[in-house]
């Protein structure tokens, strides 16, 4: 592996449990471990799994007009969030388009972006040079940083014997301060995969000891490590779009089904003009999900058509470990992206049809919203 690349804290552990290691986002992370991406996927959704997503990036944003900026380079509104409240968003471009997606944590005395690992450099030359004018401090802590995700219908019982917190009183899109095996840590109920579960951000020195006693509580609770391969079908089977694949410059929140977010009526905020031309002259291309109706791996970069003729390309594909067909996300002109809407995508050299529906893929997550 090329010695360049980035490593987390849990890069020993990762290769003493056999992990099968790959570049991603500057770092050398695990894409599965022996069990296989199937049975990691299975665990979460039928018990739980733990992934380690230090490689994220954590921005602090403090000072007397820390909302102001927030507010400036996110798309949601944050002034409603309380301390203790998280939200998703997206941050725009001056066009639109989506410079990454994000979570947004309002912490006792400052704010917090979570971003992609793939963008954090880019994020934090963006933030830097919006933030002129505003009066801030801004910190990327992100190296001294641990994140590991619990996801799955077991997690809160779990990790309820190695914290200090009430898990129970810990809602969906909150966190709270509090320990994990002694350690300190934010502990937020959040996640990427559809389930219950709680993402935990603690300090780079405690990520083994958190990860190894989460790991013992674990056993016998059906719980495996779990590597990026099933965090990316566990995502697609939720229609979770991922930066780089369904979300780029190209696209808008309003084409990428992200429309929920953008709060147009909140004041001025970068790329706002923009979207309020694309709400109301319409979008020449919408995010869908695709389920194949017969035997096909769709993979990004293969054609959509639709009467013999390319209409699009996969984004994101996958054969869904919980529903056993392929599931498919990519854009499609605003004429094909009703539910029902049949259309193929080319595998090689055979279309193997499919039918547009209706998101999610997979209904019966445990996240508690």
């Amino acid at each position: 592996m090329n010695d360049t690349l980035k490593k987390t804290p849990l890069y020993d552990v990762h290769l003493g449990l056999g992990a099968k290691m790959v570049p991603f986002a500057e770092y050398e992370m695990p894409v599965q471990y022996p069990t296989g991406i199937t049975e990691e996927h299975r665990a979460v959704r039928r018990a739980a799994g733990l992934f380690d997503v230090s490689h994220m990036g954590e921005f602090v944003i403090s000072g007397p007009q820390a909302l102001d900026l927030v507010q400036f380079v996110s798309v949601n509104d944050a002034a409603g969030l309380a301390v203790g409240q998280c939200q998703y968003s997206v941050m725009c471009a001056e066009d639109g388009g989506v410079r990454d997606d994000v979570i947004v944590y309002h912490m006792d005395d400052h704010y917090m972006l979570v971003v992609n690992a793939s963008r954090r450099a880019q994020d934090w030359a963006w933030l830097v040079e919006r933030a002129g004018g505003f009066e801030v401090t801004l910190e990327d802590p992100s190296d001294g940083i641990g994140l590991l995700a619990l996801q799955g219908p077991r997690a809160q019982e779990i990790l309820d014997p190695v914290t200090d917190l009430i898990l129970d009183d810990v809602a969906y899109y909150n966190f709270a301060e509090g320990t994990v095996a002694g350690c300190p840590a934010t502990i937020s109920r959040t996640g990427y995969t559809g389930e219950d579960g709680f993402e935990l951000y603690v300090t780079e020195e405690d990520t083994v000891a958190v990860w190894d006693a989460v790991v013992e509580q674990g056993e016998g609770s059906g719980l495996l490590p779990c590597g990026l391969g099933s965090r990316d079908s566990l995502r697609l089977e939720m229609g979770f779009a991922l930066y780089g694949n369904d979300l780029d410059e190209e696209h808008t929140p309003l084409a990428s089904r992200l429309g929920w977010v953008v709060k147009l009526d909140k004041g001025d905020f970068s790329g706002r003009d923009a979207l309020i031309r694309q709400r109301e002259e319409g979008s020449h291309h919408k995010l869908v999900g695709i389920q194949l109706t017969e035997r096909g791996f769709p993979r990004p970069g293969y054609p959509i058509v639709h009467d013999g003729n390319v209409a699009g390309s996969v984004t994101s594909g996958t054969v869904s470990p919980s529903l056993g067909y392929g599931i498919v996300l990519g854009y499609l002109p605003p004429e094909l992206v009703g539910p029902d809407t049949e259309v193929g995508v080319r595998i090689r050299d055979k279309v193997v049809p499919g039918v547009v529906v209706r998101l999610p893929f997979y209904a019966q997550g445990s996240a508690r919203r």
